[in-house]
């Protein structure tokens, strides 16, 4: 009988966890659509066609898949586990999730870069429930125990969303310019996002656009010496509108239709990061 119910409750909360998130999805590329039929009305006697039906249908449930996807690791990023470091002398690179979801999100892109010969790949829980300078002080703290562990002056950093964020305020605001390499963002809101307005955690009200934190971000220099890439998605369906992942200085990588959180999946916006970060181990 306990079995039972324990496994009728399971059923609920996976089914519910299920219909909230294809609830997400659904509102979010709604509100997607608005923003760009109303910036550009000729889409509209084009949305009923057989290939846009494909491409929304394509873009909902590959979304879906990717969210519940990430949602499932999120009991293995909770448990304590240290990163093992194979290689002295080679750059690590850090890796910095976005809102809601903690390290084990990486899962398949950490997989990926091991792949592709990166040794020291590293990943920390950034809590949603703590404040900027908070989580910027831990990564503070985690890039100089790596640098010193390792043996090296200085670290790379790919930032998905809000992971992003933390980083340039770790880099432009923090005095961490010096300590890094190589920055990557994957669908960072650089200019926030309209869906910010939603949030109820404290750090996703940084993202609401024209908010003090970005203002301040912005307005900051950006250091020289670090090479930056930018990786976005034509079709990001949280950070609105799509342009707002767009800044003036680093190398822009527009990709196309894929969602958000696809783009710490999708082989294309994982190939991007990859040649990054290889140009920057080249440089060295």
């Amino acid at each position: 009988m306990t079995g039972y119910i324990l496994t009728t409750l399971l059923a609920i909360i996976v089914i519910g966890l299920i219909l909230f998130d294809l609830v997400v999805v659904l509102l979010s590329y709604s509100i997607f659509w608005y923003e760009t039929a109303n910036s550009n009305p000729e889409l509209v006697k084009k949305r009923f066609n057989r290939k846009n039906l494909l491409l929304v249908t394509s873009l909902i449930f590959s979304e879906l898949f990717y969210d519940l996807l990430t949602l499932a690791t999120i009991p293995f990023g909770l448990i304590r586990k240290k990163d093992a470091v194979v290689k002295r002398g080679e750059t690590p690179i850090l890796l910095l999730h976005g809102l809601f979801v903690n390290k084990a999100s990486w899962f398949w892109f950490k997989s990926r870069l091991r792949r592709q010969g990166f040794s020291n790949v590293v990943t920390m829980n950034l809590s949603s429930w703590h404040n900027e300078e908070v989580l910027t002080e831990l990564v503070a703290k985690k890039v100089d125990e790596m640098r010193h562990k390792i043996g090296v002056n200085k670290v790379n950093i790919v930032g998905h969303s809000m992971g992003g964020m933390i980083a340039r305020n770790y880099i432009q605001l923090r005095g961490g310019s010096d300590k890094v390499e190589k920055l990557v963002c994957l669908g960072t809101p650089h200019h926030g996002s309209k869906l910010a307005v939603f949030t109820l955690d404290p750090l996703g009200k940084l993202l609401i656009p024209d908010s003090d934190f970005l203002q301040k971000i912005n307005r900051a220099p950006v250091p020289e010496d670090i090479s930056i890439t930018n990786i976005y998605s034509d079709k990001d369906n949280m950070v609105l509108p799509n342009s707002s992942s767009r800044v003036p200085w680093g190398k822009d990588i527009p990709l196309k239709n894929m969602g958000h959180t696809a783009l710490i999946y999708r082989k294309t916006a994982i190939a991007a990061a990859v040649t990054a970060l290889q140009q920057s181990n080249q440089s060295d």
